[in-house]
């Protein structure tokens, strides 16, 4: 793997220095980008081109939520990663499902960034045990309240297939050759339930499945 170039976007400097000083010892990641809000963010995207950013919600000006939809829309190859301070599922929900391709919280050690960071690079998504909770919460109170809701989501075969593959983090070209099929069309279904489904990304797409009880 060639090096991973990241972001970091959050008010306080001490935060993001502590950071950066933390991943030093992970010669694949360089950092390239420090950004106090989510403007200067932006700006500085189109010069410092980074793999991943590292996001805070809490930013004077724009703030994290309004920088990870405008990075979805302007910059969609880049990868989010929310690193905050709050746990409140309502903003799990609302980060994966604008954009957001992966949640964590600001006490995760460094190892655990680290790897969230690769992960989001190569698989495009990071679910960890905090995020899964929520999910698996969300699936369990959708069951109850609307247990209807699944009838109304009909895959073909091969449709639930790579959505289950995909959800076991396969690759592309991994989930191909499981079904004998070309990776490309691996990506023509993977694009289709996304834009089915109203998602912009991976994790997204993941997000949706599980939330929705769509695999096993």
């Amino acid at each position: 793997m060639g090096i991973i170039k990241v972001a970091i976007a959050d008010d306080h400097k001490i935060f993001r220095k502590g950071v950066i000083l933390s991943l030093r010892p992970f010669t694949n990641l360089k950092f390239v980008l420090e950004a106090e809000n989510g403007d200067e963010l932006l700006n500085g995207i189109p010069d410092a081109q980074p793999d991943v950013v590292l996001m805070d919600l809490r930013m004077p000006g724009k703030d994290g939520i309004e920088a990870t939809k405008a990075i979805s829309k302007q910059f969609p190859h880049i990868k989010v990663l929310v690193l905050s301070m709050y746990e409140d599922e309502r903003f799990v929900y609302h980060l994966m499902e604008n954009g957001a391709n992966g949640y964590m919280l600001k006490n995760a050690e460094p190892n655990e960034i680290k790897r969230a960071i690769m992960e989001v690079f190569e698989k495009g998504y990071y679910l960890n045990n905090f995020v899964n909770r929520i999910l698996l919460k969300k699936s369990h109170s959708r069951q109850r309240v609307v247990p209807s809701l699944n009838s109304e989501i009909t895959l073909t075969d091969k449709e639930k297939d790579v959505l289950r593959f995909i959800c076991m983090e396969f690759t592309a070209v991994e989930i191909a050759k499981k079904m004998e099929i070309s990776p490309r069309t691996v990506e023509a279904i993977k694009d289709r339930l996304m834009e089915r489904f109203g998602s912009k990304n991976t994790a997204g797409l993941v997000f949706f499945a599980v939330k929705n009880n769509l695999i096993d």
